[in-house]
């Protein structure tokens, strides 16, 4: 096993293959106290992709705290809102950062 700038890799001595990608999200409304996933239509996701999701910025009160590949070709991101009222994520382009 070998290991790069903290990066270890189980399986073999080679690193992933990582890929950035932008696309364009429109989240709804997340309720009151609650965590809810989304899903959305991204192509060329493979199921066992590991995510990572940056958003266009951040709504006060509700933010993006998990991304993952639930289908071929859909990302699902689980957005939190601890405040009394509804909100909505921020719609438009998220950055997504795809190892493979």
């Amino acid at each position: 096993m070998a290991n790069y700038a903290g990066v270890s890799n189980m399986s073999s001595d080679t690193l992933s293959v990582a890929e950035k990608i932008s696309v364009t999200l429109t989240p709804v409304s997340v309720a009151a106290a609650t965590c809810a996933e989304q899903s959305f239509a991204v192509t060329g996701l493979q199921v066992g992709d590991f995510v990572d999701v940056s958003p266009p910025g951040i709504t006060a009160g509700v933010s993006p705290v998990l991304a993952r590949v639930s289908a071929r070709n859909t990302l699902t991101v689980t957005f939190i809102n601890p405040t009394a009222g509804a909100l909505v994520p921020l719609a438009g382009v998220y950055n997504i950062q795809i190892n493979r």
